[in-house]
């Protein structure tokens, strides 16, 4: 399987011209009635030798700090061992065979190693350590990003800024819950315009950068999320019928923002927060005991339906944006069906 980034290097070496990769581009787009810039393209997985690769990485990481760990009294040994051969492997898998699937893995076993190498380096757990550890974390990945790029790097160093700031808070507000919920908010926010950052530098999505960018979309939406429902209470089982029209006005809503910046991504990551609070809403209310089966099926039909119209819907979206608003998203392409539709 060839990426879009494959194609551009293939035309930076002069295998192709950039004239024959736009028809190319053109061609399968015309074929599968579904513009490129709308697939929404992310590297996941070239091959099965990518879960062949991961397996034998996985056995040979965790039996090696196994070992470790048995054989020396001390699991820092185990944990540098596990971290080192974690950046090594990826000098072969990612950085010269370029494949997806272990890129994602090895990232996360370094960084996880270097967090859990953090944690194993003083004497009692504490807060203060989990704070260190993040900010150290933080560290390895923007290492982690400037040798080997991998695009989920940004959004696994922003989880964890985002953990040592919430830590902080936790830290100095130990009984604020609210103070909590703010900071969750606001990172969720600043990690919604980092993604913004990265789409806006490739609205066409042919390059990396977009990559990065349905990572951090991945991200943000739950942490903008996750505050509004937990200061409903819908979280704790306290729904009522206002808070569950919030609930539902303010998925309408990020449901909007998905179809003008064209990602679904943000709106299905924080699906099953709405998926949760509807059937909690009709057990409560209609005493209905398939009450999740029913809720999955209203909101996996509207998400057909809207995926149907999707071009349609977003065509007359986003025509009513302002133009200072449109030079920053993926421009407007129909495809065959909506046309004939």
């Amino acid at each position: 399987m060839y990426t879009d980034e494959d194609l551009n290097l293939a035309v930076d070496k002069g295998v192709f011209t950039g004239s024959s990769v736009t028809e190319f581009r053109a061609l399968i787009s015309s074929v599968n009635n579904s513009p490129s810039v709308d697939e929404e393209n992310f590297r996941l997985i070239n091959g099965f030798n990518d879960v062949f690769v991961v397996i034998a990485c996985s056995l040979l990481l965790f039996s090696s700090l196994w070992v470790l760990n048995s054989s020396v009294n001390n699991d820092s040994v185990g944990l540098l061992v596990f971290t080192i051969l974690s950046w090594l492997l990826s000098e072969f898998f990612v950085r010269k065979r370029r494949m997806a699937l272990p890129a994602i893995a090895l990232l996360l076993s370094f960084v996880g190693g270097v967090f859990a190498l953090s944690i194993s380096s003083f004497e009692t757990v504490s807060e203060f350590s989990f704070i260190v550890a993040s900010g150290v974390s933080t560290i390895a990945a923007y290492l982690h990003w400037v040798r080997f790029k991998v695009p989920i790097t940004v959004a696994v160093g922003t989880a964890a800024i985002v953990g040592c700031l919430v830590l902080l808070t936790v830290n100095n507000f130990p009984d604020a819950a609210d103070r909590l919920l703010v900071v969750v908010f606001l990172c969720g926010l600043i990690s919604f315009l980092f993604a913004m950052y990265w789409d806006s530098s490739d609205t066409s999505r042919i390059t990396r950068k977009s990559d990065v960018a349905f990572w951090l979309h991945l991200l943000s939406a739950p942490l903008i999320i996750h505050p509004i429902f937990s200061g409903l209470g819908v979280l704790e089982g306290n729904e009522s019928l206002m808070s569950i029209v919030v609930v539902v006005a303010l998925y309408l809503l990020m449901t909007t923002v998905s179809i003008a910046i064209d990602r679904r991504a943000f709106m299905v990551s924080s699906l099953v927060y709405v998926l949760y609070a509807l059937s909690s809403l009709f057990e409560k209310f209609g005493g209905v005991g398939y009450s999740f089966a029913l809720t999955g099926v209203f909101i996996g039909g509207g998400l057909l339906l809207l995926s149907a119209y999707w071009h349609r819907v977003r065509g007359q979206l986003v025509s009513k944006l302002p133009e200072l608003v449109r030079n920053y998203i993926p421009e407007i392409k129909i495809c065959k069906i909506d046309q004939l539709a």
